[in-house]
């Protein structure tokens, strides 16, 4: 039986980052959302739903998929029946769900990619604390560094570079070809995407793929798209000094939303800030911003915004690629169709 992950009653909740791909491509944990099912299952999964395929089983895209949980949600897909969430079950209702989930899905994960597999032998320059729970992959250089399992597990991908100094509190999740600069502070749970370079101070954090945040500055509770890059000295801040709940506007027609007293920046794809930008507890960047300027940025920032003006789209593309050409990567046309259409949509 095929299955269909379905985002209709789920995508405008998770914004800014649906703006530019399917729910089921939102990393959170080791993997997305998709890869944990088609491991799972052990066959491809669809985003694209095929009406003639009468034996398509439907699952919401938001679910976190688990070793744990993938037949009660599979069982509960073919009876027809509400997923509520409990029992291993952990659902995506909100973009701060990405960073809240994470501690929980790099777990899970973790016990998935790593079954039956064996980790390449750990170098004798780390210092470890319970190398059981530590796996790296094949190609991976990992030297001089001080690695702690003994919270949750470490995981680090093939051809990443751990560069010497580190130190490193699971759980987490360096993705592939990523580097972690020398002398950076890495708090669990976060994950490091395929393709990016990290450093300084992270905390429970999420950079989805292709993204920097590579010298000093606090990243914490924060969840950055595809193709950003925060700038030297950049910081958020993740708790008010009220010590009071934090609150996201998602949307600027949308209300304010709840989101605990621990949450920092949520920014979307394509999106960069300038050197010693200071973000505010609960701000949202949208997709494709250009954040500088002397003054604190919004809480909000609308989708294609440059500093306090909009975004041309054609200056747009053209950074876009340049970013992409240092990643040795090109712009596809099917991106840019997709970021025209969110701009005609954007006000």
């Amino acid at each position: 039986m095929k299955i269909f992950l379905d985002d209709s009653h789920c995508r405008e909740q998770l914004y800014p980052f649906t703006y530019t791909r399917h729910v089921a491509d939102i990393r959170v944990g080791i993997l997305t959302i998709r890869e944990k099912w088609e491991q799972l299952v052990g066959d491809n999964v669809s985003t694209v739903l095929e009406t003639s395929d009468a034996a398509q089983l439907y699952i919401p895209a938001n679910i976190i998929p688990s070793l744990q949980n993938f037949r009660i949600v599979i069982q509960a897909a073919k009876d027809k029946l509400t997923i509520l969430e409990g029992n291993e079950i952990r659902k995506l209702n909100h973009p701060w769900h990405i960073f809240q989930f994470n501690d929980w899905a790099i777990r899970r994960d973790f016990e998935l990619v790593t079954r039956n597999r064996e980790s390449q032998p750990i170098s004798q320059t780390n210092r470890c604390t319970n190398p059981e729970n530590i796996f790296i992959e094949t190609g991976a250089v990992v030297e001089h560094c001080i690695l702690n399992a003994s919270i949750g597990p470490i995981y680090i991908s093939s051809d990443a570079i751990v560069m010497e100094g580190n130190m490193v509190r699971g759980p987490f999740c360096l993705g592939e070809k990523s580097i972690l600069k020398m002398g950076s502070r890495i708090y669990g749970a976060t994950t490091i995407g395929p393709h990016c370079v990290a450093g300084g101070e992270i905390k429970n954090s999420i950079l989805m793929g292709y993204s920097n945040k590579a010298h000093d500055g606090y990243l914490g509770d924060s969840v950055i798209g595809e193709w950003c890059n925060l700038g030297a000295g950049t910081s958020n801040s993740n708790v008010k000094n009220t010590g009071t709940d934090v609150q996201y506007y998602i949307d600027d027609s949308m209300q304010p939303l709840n989101a605990g007293n621990k949450a920092g920046l949520l920014m979307g794809d394509y999106s960069r800030a300038a050197i010693n930008t200071s973000f505010n507890t609960g701000t949202v960047i949208g997709v494709c911003c250009n954040i500088f300027g002397q003054s604190q940025p919004e809480k909000f920032v609308s989708n294609f915004s440059w500093g306090t003006e909009r975004y041309e789209l054609d200056k747009a593309f053209r950074d876009i690629e340049n970013w992409k050409k240092m990643k040795n990567q090109l712009l596809l046309e099917t991106e840019k169709n997709q970021l025209q259409q969110l701009y005609i949509l954007t006000k």
